[in-house]
C-alpha cells in the first residue's frame, strides 16, 4: 500500500493562528478567523485529499484556563487532541521566544508522537530574532521538528505539508476523497452568523453570544433560514439589535452575503435573539450548541 493517510491535530494558544494555519493547509475558509481570543469553540476537521494521500486536520480552541462549562468543554476538544493525532502541531507566536512556561509544555516534552512546532508571524519580527527563537525553541524541545511561519502570508506553509506527508503512516483514507470537512452546512451557518458578531460587538458580547439554526429550509433557486443568538443579558440583546435595529440588520446582511457565497444560492436568513441568562454553564443548552 502506498496511499497515506492520517490525523494531524493542530493546538496554540488563544490567537496563536491555529485556524489561519488550517485554512492555509488545506487552501479553503474552515475556521472563521477574527481578531478575538476564543473565536474557534468546536473541534472542526479540515481534510486535505489528493490520490496519494489524505490528511485529516483538527483545529482546536485556544488553550485557556476555563472559568465555566462551556470553556471546559472547549479544553476538552484540545485534550482529546493527543489521544487520536497521528501527528500533532503545536503554533506558538515567535513574539512568546520561549515555550518553557506555556501550560502544555510537560506535556508536550513527554510527547511520543512526531510533531511540530511552527513558530508563527516572523514577518512581524528581525530574521536575528527569528533565528534566536528557534534555536531557543529546539533547545526546549529536542524531540519537535521546529519550523519558522506565517500562516498569513503562507510562508513555508508547502514546506509543512511536505514534512507532514513524509511522517504520514500508510492507510486508506478515513473520509470519501470529495469531502472537505466533518461539519455540516447548519454548522458553518452558525459560525459565519457569529463571526460577524465577534467582528463588530466588543467587551463581553463575543463570549455571551451562541447562534443555532432553528429551520433550514431548502427550495430549488432559494434557501430560507431561521437562527437564533442567544445571548446573557436583556441588555446585551439591545446592543446587539441596536439603534432603530441598524446592529442586526448589519449583522444579518453581511452573514447572508457570505453563506450565500458558500452554498451559492440566493438566501432569506431571519435571526431573533433570545436572552438564556446561564447558557455557558447550562450542561443540556451547551450538547443542544454541539458542545461534550
Amino acid at each position: 500500500m502506498n496511499h497515506k493517510s492520517g490525523f494531524v491535530n493542530i493546538i496554540g494558544n488563544p490567537n496563536a493562528g491555529k485556524s489561519t494555519l488550517m485554512n492555509a493547509l488545506i487552501g479553503e475558509k474552515i475556521s472563521i478567523i477574527t481578531n478575538k481570543v476564543q473565536t474557534t469553540r468546536h473541534r472542526i476537521l479540515g481534510i486535505l485529499n489528493d490520490k496519494n494521500y489524505q490528511i485529516v486536520f483538527s483545529d482546536t480552541p485556544g488553550i485557556i484556563d476555563p472559568k465555566y462549562k462551556l470553556q471546559k468543554s472547549m479544553m476538552n476538544f484540545v485534550y482529546s487532541s493527543f489521544e487520536d493525532a497521528d501527528i500533532l502541531i503545536y503554533i506558538m507566536e515567535a513574539g512568546l521566544k520561549s515555550i518553557k512556561k506555556e501550560r502544555i509544555y510537560n506535556q508536550l516534552k513527554k510527547m511520543k508522537l512526531p510533531f511540530f512546532v511552527l513558530v508563527n508571524k516572523i514577518d512581524l519580527f528581525s530574521q536575528d530574532d527569528i533565528v534566536n527563537i528557534i534555536e531557543t525553541i529546539k533547545q526546549e524541545m529536542p524531540n519537535a521538528k521546529v519550523l519558522p511561519i506565517s500562516a498569513l502570508n503562507n510562508f513555508n506553509i508547502d514546506l509543512v505539508k511536505e514534512k507532514i506527508i513524509e511522517l504520514l503512516p500508510e492507510a486508506n483514507a478515513y473520509y470519501p476523497k470529495d469531502l472537505m470537512t466533518d461539519r455540516s452546512e447548519r454548522f458553518f451557518i452558525e459560525e459565519i452568523i457569529r463571526e460577524k458578531i465577534l467582528i463588530h460587538y466588543k467587551q463581553e458580547i463575543p463570549y455571551s453570544v451562541e447562534v443555532k439554526v432553528d429551520e433550514f429550509e431548502e427550495e430549488i433557486d432559494l434557501v430560507k433560514i431561521r437562527a437564533s443568538i442567544f445571548v446573557m443579558r436583556e441588555s446585551q440583546k439591545a446592543i446587539l439589535i441596536g439603534h432603530k435595529g441598524l446592529g442586526l440588520k448589519r449583522i444579518g446582511t453581511e452573514s447572508r452575503r457570505d453563506i450565500e457565497k458558500m452554498l451559492n444560492k440566493k438566501i432569506f436568513l431571519k435571526t431573533h435573539i433570545k436572552v438564556n441568562k446561564n447558557w455557558r454553564d447550562d450542561i443540556r443548552k451547551l450538547k443542544q450548541f454541539g458542545y461534550e
